[in-house]
């Protein structure tokens, strides 16, 4: 039973309550007796609390009813409370020791358990009470359930489009024309070669991002250097700096950076190349006036694009180089054009009865793409299309925004579509205010933390991850999240929220008493002074302290005069920047069910022992890859443990005990962490394991854990040696029967290097079969000798594939194009066997009744719709595509080395790619070869490729890029 927003905790409350009535807990006469009270009051309340969640603090709903159900919301927390410590003590008493040690135990808790009873009866009195208001309000019984659906919700399709598809992208192709001329590069003309910033400016919703997005991926081939960065209101000038440092691929030092030595670093780096700089979602002068530095003026034709809603700021930027474009609001045929593709599937798909209706709703929009992307989505979420419903939304939207597009008129659209939403769905969208503004969310990462937070249904039919995603897919679907990285599988993976989104669910935290949020240390402590007594109890704290202020340390760390008890009841705190040191400040908050830390850049050692003392604690994530962790060396206490996810760069030591984690699920360890030695007593639980350069694998423990479905191991050579088991490895992996993803990477040292490659050494490919449940196998620098003979249709789940072969057969081509269901495929040839000079794709070989050797034609790689395909120096001098391969190919990517002789060919039977709408080369060579490239035949090259993608039925574009290589490490 879900833990909601507007509810709070009240309907796990009653389920733990009923627990307590059953017969494990009989021998407790006197608190059953309060307890069955408790879950009598509490049912009874929990129907009204019920219907007043469907109702919105603006439709009208009396203050005095608002008041008794904040009342009742904060008093099922403290309960709740009330009843984990009496839990928790019950069991701590009621093991299987001896006599002695369970009388000693029961003297010890004697005093605990008498002070939670005396709890009890004063609830019991504040229930009392709750009720005895609720009948002076009046309140009725008749109330309406809602929640969230119970089957898995898929991701639209048109509504990703919307934001990643400039064709999807209605009134948007005259704009990026604009800007791309205005942008582009072209010639040696002296006013091309200065650094142009363009400024994009305009109201919140006009698709700022989107346009800047789109020129960026369309011309970004043009530059040496490339990178997008997000801004926000506040800023971390230097997080930000070292963004844009991490995007444009610059080594730098493991020592916590300064600006200065920041922006240093990037006008070296950018000097001596043409660079392309998108700024999004800037606020202020100021910022600028630092990030600005960083780009210098090297008359290559470098361009920074900035957009920002303000003005003054978009004159600022752009200095004496006015390049300002103003967005405007998409006119009534964009408009509607816009609207009818998302709700009805077509630009001209509108039945005649909703033209007027719409055109309604659309003049409230304003032209203003979020605000019609909104409305759209929710209208398109419906079941059926039933005419009340949109009179009433089109009544609901006022005359505000159509009129003049204001900060108030968008925040009633987005209102509406949140309104809208079942009580679940609008409890995971709250949650979402407690990350920093542009903050990218990573999805699984996130349906982890709703899981431990209780916020997802679930039922014995479904996975609650599984109902988790449903839920992320629904809020994609419905436009109040924006999709940031879609899979070539069509799953959003990661996604952000827009910045007025995140206005309007702020305030509606604020509203719910649902999460707090401080920005500064100063912050930090007002919010102990006002809520240290307040009934509006801080439960869920995020802590986004960008800048570490001289004396947050302290303040952190030694309460800076405060009393700890102030916080004591909150069970979510989440750490973006500030100091690592701060950790110890979540030691006295005994109720935390979540704890996310992602401290600022330091390399230190990070104190994580107390975390054993927090026995609510479901998630702990902790994201720090420069520091080391100090773990605690005993865990066993943590009973409801459910994700461990530390992001380290080592550990100080090995959980031992964590085979006493009965719930754990999800298991990260530091880098260079021994797979601790209990790890097969968790077998049961444990879905999810992630394990980098250990110095010893034990893989048959691995082969141990049949739950698996999910493995990310990443290992060296040191791994290899020193594990005296890893040729088990194969028959270990044929035992996990459930597995889904296995990500095997192989590296040099601690980092990932070109042409580190293992060879398998029929490990992995001598097996006679693989765990038929795979979806996504990717083995990086893990090298077979030929296409191994389990890798064929029998995987009929295998949806993405990364494969690495010494040497390529035609037999080996037919048995990759047999799997049904793969749809991305990368893969790497090193040579072709000794008899074939020709890689073929969509042939087929088998023998006659005379022993000869007969090819046929057909179709192969049904379900591929992307190829890379990476041709080493000895592979097949030429490709070739037959007739009916690969019929929904729609990206091939060609990676050559510029020694192959077939650079002197192109592949055959490219017209037959029928779907292929982007064709990408690249040659690479190594930079002590570059001077002997000659460079007509480099254009040859070019121009050869360019004629395939010009004369092909499709046209598809054409990218063509050379790739500079360091010496290979082997």
């Amino acid at each position: 039973m879900a833990v909601s927003s507007s509810m709070g905790v009240i309907s796990p409350l009653l389920a733990k309550l009923t627990t307590l009535m059953g017969d494990e807990y009989k021998k407790l006469k006197g608190v059953r007796k309060q307890i069955s009270f408790l879950h009598a009051e509490l049912t009874t309340m929990n129907a009204f609390l019920e219907k007043m969640a469907l109702m919105d603090d603006d439709d009208g709903l009396d203050p005095l009813a608002k008041d008794w159900r904040s009342h009742v919301r904060e008093m099922a927390y403290d309960m709740e409370d009330c009843i984990d410590d009496f839990m928790c003590h019950f069991y701590y008493y009621a093991d299987d020791a001896g006599f002695i040690r369970k009388t000693a135990r029961r003297l010890k808790t004697l005093r605990a358990r008498y002070r939670i009873s005396s709890q009890i009866n004063d609830l019991k009195a504040l229930v009392v009470e709750a009720n005895e208001r609720r009948m002076r309000y009046n309140l009725t019984d008749d109330y309406t359930k809602s929640g969230a659906s119970s089957t898995f919700v898929p991701v639209d399709p048109r509504i990703s489009g919307l934001y990643k598809d400039s064709a999807s992208l209605v009134g948007i192709d005259g704009p990026i024309k604009e800007l791309i001329d205005l942008l582009s590069v072209d010639g040696d003309v002296e006013q091309q070669r200065q650094r142009k910033v363009v400024s994009i400016v305009g109201f919140g919703g006009l698709g700022k991002t989107t346009l800047a997005k789109q020129v960026y991926d369309k011309i970004k081939g043009q530059f040496d250097f490339k990178a997008f960065i997000s801004v926000s209101q506040r800023p971390d000038v230097t997080r930000l700096l070292y963004g844009i440092q991490s995007d444009l691929g610059i080594v730098t030092s493991s020592e916590p950076p300064e600006v200065q030595k920041l922006i240093d670093d990037l006008r070296v780096h950018l000097q001596h190349g043409r660079y392309i700089i998108v700024v999004d979602d800037l606020w202020d002068q100021a910022a600028w006036d630092i990030i600005g530095c960083a780009f210098p003026e090297n008359d290559k034709g470098s361009r920074v694009i900035v957009t920002t809603r303000m003005n003054d700021v978009a004159w600022w930027t752009c200095g004496n180089h006015q390049y300002i474009y103003i967005m405007k609001p998409l006119n009534d045929e964009d408009s509607r054009r816009l609207f009818f593709k998302r709700v009805f599937g077509s630009e001209d798909g509108c039945p005649w009865q909703y033209g007027e209706v719409s055109s309604e709703i659309l003049k409230k929009c304003g032209g203003l793409p979020l605000a019609i992307i909104t409305i759209s989505s929710l209208l398109a979420s419906r079941p059926a299309r039933i005419m009340q419903e949109w009179e009433n939304i089109r009544n609901s939207l006022g005359t505000m925004l159509g009129a003049h597009p204001t900060l108030e008129g968008m925040r009633r659209i987005l209102n509406l579509s949140y309104k809208n939403l079942p009580i679940q769905l609008r409890t995971c969208l709250l949650y979402l205010c407690k990350f920093p503004e542009d903050y990218v969310l990573e999805r699984d990462n996130l349906v982890r933390e709703w899981i431990a937070e209780g916020f997802v249904s679930m039922s014995c039919e479904q996975e609650a991850e599984y109902v988790g995603k449903s839920y992320f897919n629904d809020l994609i679907n419905r436009g109040l999240i924006q999709p940031k990285h879609t899979n070539n599988c069509g799953e959003v993976e990661s996604c952000t929220v827009h910045d007025m989104m995140l206005d309007l669910i702020l305030r509606k935290c604020k509203e719910d008493n649902f999460i707090h949020i401080a920005h500064s240390c100063k912050d930090y402590a007002d919010m102990t002074r006002l809520h240290g007594s307040s009934r509006n109890k801080v439960r869920r704290l995020s802590l986004h302290l960008n800048n570490v202020e001289s004396d947050c340390t302290t303040l952190l760390v030694e309460g800076g005069g405060l009393p700890a008890v102030c916080l004591a009841q909150v069970r979510s705190v989440s750490m973006f920047g500030g100091p690592a040191r701060g950790i110890p400040l979540f030691l006295p908050f005994k109720y935390i069910r979540v704890l996310y830390i992602k401290p600022h850049f330091q390399k230190d050692r990070f104190d994580l022992t107390c975390i054993s003392q927090l026995l609510q604690l479901r998630s702990l994530m902790f994201d720090l890859s420069n520091g080391t962790v100090e773990l605690p060396t005993r865990l066993c206490g943590l009973v409801h443990l459910d994700t461990l996810d530390i992001n380290a760069h080592g550990a100080v030591n090995s959980l031992s005990d964590i085979g006493s984690l009965p719930c754990l699920s999800h298991l990260r360890l530091p880098v260079c962490t021994r797979l601790p030695n209990g790890i097969k007593k968790i077998k049961r639980t444990l879905q999810r394991l992630s394990i980098e350069l250990p110095p010893y694998v034990d893989v048959k423990a691995l082969g141990e854990l049949t739950n698996l479905k999910e493995l990310r191991f990443r290992f060296n050579r040191e791994a290899v040696s020193s594990s005296g088991n890893f040729d088990a490895l194969g028959t270990c992996i044929r035992k996990l029967n459930s597995l889904r993803i296995l990500d095997m990477q192989f590296v040099l040292d601690r980092c990932f290097m070109h042409g580190s490659i293992y060879y398998d050494d029929n490990r992995l490919g001598s097996l006679s079969d693989f765990p038929r449940s795979i979806e996504i196998l990717k083995l990086y620098g893990w090298c077979f000798s030929s296409v191994p003979r389990w890798m064929n249709a029998a995987l009929c789940n295998l949806r993405i594939l990364v494969l690495v072969v010494s040497e390529m057969s035609t037999d080996g081509v037919d048995l990759l194009g047999e799997l049904p269901s793969l749809m991305d495929l990368n893969l790497s040839v090193k040579q072709s066997s000794s008899e074939e000079s020709q890689m073929m794709f969509g042939y087929s070989t088998s023998s006659n009744s005379n022993g000869s050797t007969v090819r046929s034609r057909g179709s192969a790689f049904p379900s591929l719709q992307i190829l890379s395909l990476f041709v080493g120096e000895n592979a097949p001098s030429s490709l070739s595509f037959a007739k009916g391969v690969m019929p929904n190919l729609r990206d091939l990517t060609l990676h050559f080395n510029w020694h192959r002789s077939c650079m002197d060919g192109t592949p055959a039977g490219m017209d037959n790619l029928l779907t292929l709408q982007r064709l990408t080369v690249y040659m690479s060579i190594n930079r002590k070869d570059r001077q002997l490239l000659e460079p007509d035949k480099e254009e040859a090259v070019k121009y050869a490729f360019g004629d395939i993608a010009r004369e092909h039925p499709n046209r598809p574009s054409f990218q063509f890029k050379q790739v500079l290589l360091f010496s290979r490490l082997n």
